[in-house]
């Protein structure tokens, strides 16, 4: 049974999402950023991580929606950061990096040192950037160009995270049907153990029922699924055990949505390994 996050308060709706037909990519990502760079307390802005979530929310709640995570969803995150204290986060989908401020901020609150936030559109990733600076997190943050896997791998091939490196923290906001391959390279190159904490958005809009099989089946249910894997592709660590809860939230233009929250509790050393 999912649980229940708290209720959402109308009075902080940002506008639809949709304009023309179109969710994003249609301007409003700029103009996002020249509405916060003309802000008249810009100074107040600098180096302030709540002030700058807070005047992007004031664009979504004023001028045009955002596809961010948004204040209700992320607060529950945040939680988990203080709970948990990852000293390295991976979040696949960076969007305009309001998670990334967020996250990114709660992070080093609470001790951790690197947050790498993977954005494919390289417009969207400028903008994070500039934002991410902004807040006063550029030491923190950085913002990486390419899909999921591009930015797993490139983070794997450059050394930056060494093979089996373990995250404190994983989080999913981007292409929906990568987020059980990308898991499962993340999986494949050591990135995933004991105590990391997965996050997936979007468990409802528009929901992900192969990732949520994923982190929900047992490791000997996970063995028979690769199985059948197609040669070339990558299945994981199916030993991996995982403790995975639905958390029923909300978007925030206010329409329900979820988050999978998965903690990994470690290697099930009594099946034999497929795959590694």
């Amino acid at each position: 049974m999912a649980q229940t996050s708290t209720p959402f308060d109308g009075a902080k709706a940002y506008k639809a999402w949709e304009v023309d037909g179109k969710y994003f990519g249609d301007g409003r990502e700029v103009a996002l950023l020249e509405h916060i760079y003309g802000h008249p307390l810009l100074h107040e802005l600098r180096g302030n991580p709540q002030k700058v979530l807070a005047a992007i929310d004031v664009f979504a709640q004023t001028v045009t929606g955002l596809i961010n995570i948004g204040d209700t969803k992320g607060t529950i995150v945040t939680h988990l950061i203080d709970e948990h204290k990852p000293a390295t986060i991976l979040e696949l989908g960076g969007y305009i990096g309001y998670s990334a401020i967020m996250f990114g901020d709660a992070m080093r609150r609470n001790g951790g040192k690197q947050y790498y936030s993977v954005e494919k559109n390289p417009l969207f990733a400028a903008v994070a950037s500039s934002l991410v600076d902004l807040a006063g997190l550029r030491d923190t943050v950085r913002v990486v160009v390419g899909t999921g896997s591009e930015g797993i791998q490139r983070l794997f091939d450059d050394g930056i995270l060494q093979g089996k490196t373990q995250l404190g923290m994983l989080f999913f906001d981007h292409h929906k049907p990568s987020y059980t391959p990308d898991l499962k390279l993340a999986e494949h190159l050591g990135f995933v153990g004991a105590g990391t904490v997965l996050v997936a958005d979007n468990m409802i809009l528009p929901g992900n029922p192969p990732y949520a099989e994923w982190v929900r089946a047992t490791t000997t249910d996970k063995q028979k699924m690769v199985g059948g894997t197609p040669k070339g592709e990558i299945f994981g660590s199916p030993n991996l055990e995982y403790k995975s809860r639905s958390v029923l939230s909300f978007e925030p233009s206010g329409m329900e949505d979820a988050l999978e929250i998965t903690e990994c509790i470690g290697i099930d050393h009594s099946l034999i390994t497929v795959g590694g």
